[in-house]
């Protein structure tokens, strides 16, 4: 663990009033796993982070150098190319690579580019039998190796029995694959340990992917993802729910290479003084402000009733899986982070963001949401990504979830101007709601520099 962060004590640390996560689960009608009982809090300072870190080209380039060259980072689904010859492009602050499932059902990664005059191999995710070059015809068998060369007797100098794509290395954690740029980089086992484990109890790679968006958002992207590793903005960009959401009473948690963030949902932020069942029970379910809503019975808890009515809804497709999980599992936002931009929600949520620079501009960058959902029988396809247009919403295709993307994308923007425009050394960060955010910095700042 980084001599940065330390312990904090949970029993005396400054916390907002109001009931803790902790107590919350503690009225939990079903027997809470020992994930959620987990608590990591941090004192990692109250520094300033650079606005450079943010508006400076120079950082950027530090960064691909420093991080984006070197670090494990998730590429695509093994769902996303299930069948052999199918292949995914991954791009990455100008880098291109191709994810390969080869005729034995391996799955290969390699630079997406040509080994004779550097000419991309794949423009396009697809199916193909070989990665033959458009520009000239250099051919490569789909485990890498070499297949044909036209003209070969004009290429003495090639060793053709080593002329391979080089090999990027790889690695598969619960459907998820991810590569590192290094060939020469650390162990991935120990790179995703502390969220691995974690994660045993939920198992992601027994779901499908249900939903997939995209979208390029015109601000740098450390601005698009730190949007969603803190709750404390809910009351100015969302008040729609803070009838239903225990915002500024987060849990926060921090690791080595994982940091999480747990928001309680089916109680009222502290923030409000008077909030009714019925209005908690329309924020939650999304109903106008004079709808009905259904009676809890009595003795029942609130939290309790909204869980039921989750596991119902869920044994559709879950089956028996649904009863296994406790109110909190159903109820709330479990948002993890794996360094630098992978972002796995737990239990039944189905939720993974990803956030990356846009190519090499370090004003823009791409934004994505996928849903995983649990089903019965054979796998469904996996969702295709949908790219959003500059106009178009995340309602569109999310739903309920998407407003509330709508709304933090409204924000990214402003918030790059704001950082081009600013007087300020650096950004100002509270030291325990945003100490998620604070932790991103401090890897940011072990990988990259200051």
């Amino acid at each position: 663990m980084s001599e940065a962060y330390k312990p904090l004590d949970p029993e005396t640390m400054p916390r907002s009033p109001g009931i803790t996560y902790q107590q919350l689960l503690d009225q939990d009608s079903r027997s809470v796993p020992d994930v959620l009982r987990l608590q990591s809090p941090k004192d990692m300072g109250l520094q300033r982070y650079s606005v450079k870190r943010y508006t400076s080209a120079a950082w950027h380039e530090l960064e691909v150098e420093r991080l984006w060259k070197k670090v494990w980072q998730f590429t695509c689904r093994e769902e996303d190319i299930p069948e052999p010859g199918d292949h995914y492009r991954y791009d990455i602050a100008g880098m291109s690579f191709l994810i390969v499932r080869t005729e034995t059902g391996e799955l290969k990664a390699y630079p997406n580019a040509c080994l004779h005059r550097g000419r991309m191999l794949k423009e396009f995710d697809g199916n193909a039998a070989e990665l033959r070059c458009p520009f000239h015809g250099f051919c490569w068998k789909l485990d890498g190796q070499l297949k044909d060369i036209p003209a070969d007797w004009d290429f003495p100098q090639i060793n053709q029995s080593e002329f391979s794509l080089p090999e990027i290395p790889l690695a598969v954690w619960a459907g998820f694959i991810f590569i590192n740029p290094d060939q020469n980089c650390d162990p991935f086992d120990a790179f995703i340990k502390d969220l691995a484990e974690q994660f045993e109890r939920w198992n992601l790679g027994g779901l499908y992917k249900q939903a997939h968006a995209a979208k390029v958002m015109p601000c740098n992207w450390k601005i698009a993802q730190e949007a969603f590793c803190e709750a404390f903005h809910v009351n100015a960009t969302h008040p729609q729910i803070m009838r239903s959401i225990g915002d500024v009473n987060s849990q926060v948690d921090v690791w080595e290479n994982c940091a999480r963030v747990i928001t309680a949902g089916g109680t009222h932020s502290p923030l409000l003084t008077d909030v009714s069942n019925p209005d908690l029970i329309r924020a939650m379910m999304d109903l106008d402000h004079d709808a009905e809503v259904p009676e809890i019975p009595e003795g029942v808890s609130l939290r309790t009733f909204l869980a039921d009515r989750s596991r119902e809804s869920l044994k559709a497709i879950a089956g028996d899986r649904a009863e296994t999980y406790c109110d909190a599992e159903l109820m709330d936002s479990l948002d993890y982070t794996l360094f630098p931009n992978f972002h796995p929600w737990g239990a039944f949520n189905g939720i993974v963001y990803r956030f990356r620079p846009n190519g090499n501009d370090h004003r823009s960058s791409i934004m994505e949401c996928m849903m995983l959902a649990p089903f019965e029988g054979e796998r469904p396809p996996a969702a295709q990504v949908h790219w959003l247009k500059e106009d178009e919403t995340w309602s569109s295709v999310l739903g309920f979830l998407g407003k509330v993307f709508d709304q933090d994308s409204f924000n990214m923007p402003k918030v790059q101007q704001g950082l081009e425009a600013t007087y300020m050394d650096g950004i100002v960060l509270s030291g325990y709601q945003e100490s998620k955010v604070r932790w991103l910095h401090h890897k940011l700042t072990e990988w990259v520099g200051e």
